[in-house]
């Protein structure tokens, strides 16, 4: 039962993803992923410490294109802090730990993935492309 409702949460963020765009003015990194054409453009807003706006232009699988999705819903509007944690909690949960829902919500939906180690860097791309504009391998934890 929890496997179709995650695969519906992806096929859901697939088909009609959340925050797709361009912001003009905003910091901006082009990321992709070589061996299987995934690829996206990361629109970031930051303003004292919180990501106030963010937008992705972007194509692949139904894997790369959720996790931006989910992704971009999950960091807007929250400080840096709490991005580190979900960011942390997320390559963890992608790595095969135990994802905590509390933390990461609907992301959970792409728990599965971590079975599948072709798809790992599909679900990852979204949040190394952030990490390119954010610090968050820099930012203090929220612990």
């Amino acid at each position: 039962m929890f496997h179709e409702l995650y695969q519906s949460v992806i096929l859901d963020h697939y088909r009609h993803p959340s925050n797709v765009g361009r912001i003009e003015g905003a910091q901006q990194v082009y990321n992709d992923h070589p061996s299987c054409g995934d690829k996206v453009l990361l629109s970031v807003v930051v303003e004292d410490g919180i990501v106030a706006d963010i937008a992705y232009e972007g194509s692949g699988c139904s894997i790369s294109q959720a996790s931006l999705s989910l992704m971009t819903e999950a960091v807007k509007g929250k400080p840096l802090t709490e991005i580190r944690v979900l960011y942390d909690a997320f390559r963890e949960m992608i790595r095969g730990t135990e994802p905590d829902e509390q933390v990461l919500g609907d992301m959970v939906a792409l728990s599965g993935v971590s079975k599948f180690a072709a798809r790992v860097p599909c679900a990852l791309l979204s949040w190394e492309t952030l990490a390119q504009v954010l610090p968050l391998d820099e930012a203090p934890s929220a612990d």
